[in-house]
């Protein structure tokens, strides 16, 4: 029988990770939410990472995320696009606070096609290819995934329940439950939903309402 656990923040994630688990990142605004329309027009290959300034209580390294990212798209003969903070702003600003995670990837041989911010659906509405790897550096929903990553996840995913570009209603949630029971599943792990910030309340009831969809769908049955 399978584990299913609802936490929140990277302390939260950094433990999912260490057990092991399949984590998902639920940053409702906007890193999963933008992670979710990349996945919609095609770009499912996707990291998180610690942007410059987070301060995070447990053990992160955006400059390894960058580098697996980077890696990832050298193997796919593609590029990464990077997505960063502020929202606001210039991509000057962007780049700063991504620094240690474009390092990572310039550092595999990757190119950065894009500096894009993060504002949710709306983002890959700003640039038009697929088949790109996503690396979102932001203070919230990165670190969470950065920690998740780093202390050892079977595999780390992103979920959201706003609406994406492809998706609206209950799709976005649903398919991010069922992404999660897919990759536990085949890894034989159990699934922590992570709320990338408890001082979100749309992250914490997004966490429990996947929760409840991976419920539903058997797999503490499993």
């Amino acid at each position: 029988m399978r584990v299913l656990n609802i936490t929140c923040n990277a302390s939260g994630a950094a433990e999912a990770g260490k057990r092991g688990d399949v984590v998902v990142i639920v940053d409702v605004i906007d890193m999963s939410t933008t992670a979710e329309s990349f996945i919609d027009v095609g770009n499912s290959e996707i990291f998180g990472a610690s942007s410059d300034g987070a301060k995070v209580p447990v053990r992160v390294d955006p400059e390894l995320i960058g580098y697996r990212a980077g890696s990832l798209a050298v193997q796919k003969g593609t590029n990464v696009i990077l997505v960063s903070e502020p929202r606001t702003g210039d991509d000057e600003a962007r780049i700063s606070s991504a620094s240690l995670a474009i390092r990572g990837v310039l550092s595999s041989g990757a190119k950065i096609c894009a500096v894009l911010p993060n504002i949710g659906w709306e983002t890959p509405k700003m640039i038009d290819v697929k088949g790109e790897v996503l690396l979102c550096t932001t203070a919230s929903g990165g670190s969470s995934f950065d920690a998740a990553y780093i202390n050892g996840a079977s595999a780390v995913i992103t979920g959201t329940v706003a609406r994406s570009i492809g998706k609206k209603g209950d799709e976005p949630a649903r398919a991010s439950a069922l992404r999660a029971i897919e990759l536990a599943t085949r890894l034989g792990a159990n699934i922590t939903v992570v709320a990338a910030s408890s001082n979100s309340i749309e992250d914490i009831l997004a966490a429990e309402f996947i929760g409840k969809i991976i419920v539903s769908e058997g797999f503490l049955l499993i």
